[in-house]
């Protein structure tokens, strides 16, 4: 609760495009502390892939230089997104309940990451509409109640993902899927940009890449059992 409250505050003061990379490094915090009461040091690995991804998200904020948006969009810039996401994540869910049961907790993993994709858009509009409104522009505008129900959802498919496959498939979906929503999201529904032109697009399109990858290799590697500290 303490995390999402502090992300809400966050994105009351930044852009998408610079709170959601920044939340990706959540992952170098867990590793030293998982690695510390469990009792074993971190791979080299792991330490390599962390120093890549600080690398990675640090080059997309400072190079990308990344302008705000308009956080509190008219609807019909709403309904394409909210129809096209409803529909996608209708046919993964479909997909992975009847046709790919072997891939379960993956695909659920996608579908949690994508719903907080959404979450995280929407609380950055129902903050905006709180700093201007107050709690009555929440009462009258439809993003607060679409971040109730997009957190709700978000939570329960997350419980589904979890208990359906061991968390090595389903962490690392969610872990990336989310801020790619989210980036889409930004760009597309608020209007949020880069300033990056030419030769930058293809620097940020390599940490961007980069970022998805670590993300994916961190996730991974600090599910798997790790070797004790030497006495």
């Amino acid at each position: 609760m303490l995390a999402y409250f502090l992300q809400t505050v966050a994105l009351g003061f930044g852009t998408l495009l610079v709170v959601q990379p920044v939340l990706v490094l959540s992952l170098m915090f867990t590793l030293p502390l998982s690695a510390r009461f469990n009792g074993y040091r971190l791979r080299k690995a792991e330490i390599s892939w962390a120093l890549l991804l600080t690398v990675a998200v640090g080059i997309m904020i400072i190079l990308g230089r990344p302008l705000p948006g308009n956080p509190h969009p008219p609807l019909d810039r709403w309904i394409p997104a909210l129809l096209i996401g409803a529909a996608v994540m209708g046919v993964m869910w479909l997909m992975a309940q009847y046709v790919l049961k072997r891939d379960k907790a993956l695909i659920l993993g996608l579908v949690t990451g994508a719903l907080f994709g959404y979450v995280a858009v929407m609380s950055k509009a129902a903050v905006d509409i709180f700093i201007n409104q107050g709690i009555l522009g929440l009462i009258f505008n439809w993003e607060g109640y679409g971040l109730i129900l997009t957190a709700v959802f978000g939570t329960v498919v997350q419980q589904y993902s979890f208990n359906a496959g061991e968390l090595q498939k389903s962490l690392p979906a969610m872990t990336i899927a989310e801020p790619i929503v989210a980036f889409s999201l930004g760009y597309l529904v608020l209007g949020e940009k880069f300033q990056v032109v030419d030769w930058e697009w293809i620097a940020m399109s390599a940490a961007l890449l980069v970022m998805i990858i670590a993300t994916v290799a961190l996730s991974r590697t600090s599910t798997l059992p790790a070797s004790p500290k030497s006495q």
